[in-house]
């Protein structure tokens, strides 16, 4: 097989072409990356002399582009997208232009292949919004609280009026919080090991009470394989490992791992839109396509602490004021 990933050089993007690259050994992958925030070519060091891997440069919104990368693919798995929630509230423009249009630039390019290709759309829980009690199944209303999680509801949508109206071969998937090696230091995880590492104050947001379910990124990355090979067009399948715990919880476990103390923790201002609580029921997925997690959440925390901890190269050079402020909706930007 030959597969198309955008936005490879990303946290899911990366571990995605890395665990996919050694567990099929007859598959070729090119990578389409603009490059932007979140982005980085470290974290597919070492790739070059793999001849089952090329890189391209290009914008999923630039439809030259992504017609010259579709050329002979057999399939796309369309992971690239701006995802930081507060930088949407800070600023949505670019989060439209990339979650939206660039999947509907995808989709467009791919509806005019001969033969078709199939088609992975890797989405997130937050489209469905907050929910008290229970799980959301993939027949839920869509809900979205931001305007990250409008643009990438909108794509969804897009992607089920593509599979309607032109038959194509589309799937999307839905996953909840991820967690792991390599993920861009502004997110909850890798900001609050690097800040309690270097002795600062570590930002939670309101009471810290909010509750997210957090998967590894490797589970998430065998989910879409799975999907990839077994999923049927049309549908959408719910990722989730279970693994629900506070923003505080997690905050906490962390400082108590690294033996720092829990007075680093700061309080800060809750950001617009923060939603309560997500949860989504995976059973589809696990009952009709045999995928299960397979990572234990504390041991694969720990193991993501200790990556942190020992790979300062590779986080050193990305960590800034800007990366590492607590309240980057109050960036000053257009909106």
């Amino acid at each position: 097989m030959k597969l198309l990933v955008t936005g490879g050089l990303g946290f899911i993007g990366s571990n995605y072409i890395l665990h996919t690259l050694s567990t099929h050994l007859d598959w070729e992958i090119v990578n389409l990356d603009k490059m932007g925030v979140g982005a980085n070519p470290m974290n597919l060091r070492g790739l070059e002399a793999e001849s089952r891997y090329s890189f391209l440069k290009g914008d999923i919104s630039d439809p030259k582009a992504v017609r010259g990368a579709l050329e002979e693919m057999d399939a796309v798995v369309n992971i690239a997208a701006e995802t930081h929630v507060d930088r949407s509230i800070s600023n949505p423009h670019p989060f439209l232009e990339s979650n939206t249009l660039g999947t509907l630039t995808l989709l467009e390019a791919e509806r005019r292949l001969e033969p078709p290709v199939r088609h992975i759309q890797v989405s997130t829980d937050e489209v469905y919004g907050a929910i008290d009690e229970g799980s959301f199944s993939e027949d839920d209303r869509l809900d979205p609280s931001n305007p990250y999680s409008a643009t990438k509801a909108a794509a969804d949508l897009l992607c089920n009026a593509y599979y309607r109206t032109y038959g194509m071969n589309i799937t999307v998937t839905r996953c909840t919080n991820n967690y792991g090696p390599r993920q861009f230091p502004e997110k909850l995880i890798p900001k609050t090991i690097i800040r309690a590492l270097k002795g600062m104050r570590i930002p939670v947001y309101g009471s810290g009470t909010n509750v997210r379910d957090w998967i590894y990124v490797l589970d998430h990355c065998k989910a879409i394989n799975h999907v990839l090979e077994r999923g049927e067009p049309g549908e959408v399948y719910n990722i989730s490992s279970a693994a629900e715990h506070s923003v505080l919880e997690i905050v906490t476990r962390i400082l108590n791992y690294l033996g720092k103390p829990l007075d680093q923790v700061s309080f800060v201002e809750d950001r617009p839109g923060h939603d309560r609580r997500y949860s989504l029921d995976s059973s589809k997925l696990r009952q009709k396509l045999g995928w299960k997690p397979q990572y234990e959440f504390e041991i694969a925390l720990k193991d993501t602490v200790e990556w942190y901890t020992s790979n300062l190269w590779w986080w050193e050079p990305l960590v800034s004021e800007e990366v590492l402020h607590p309240t980057p909706w109050r960036m000053k930007g257009k909106c």
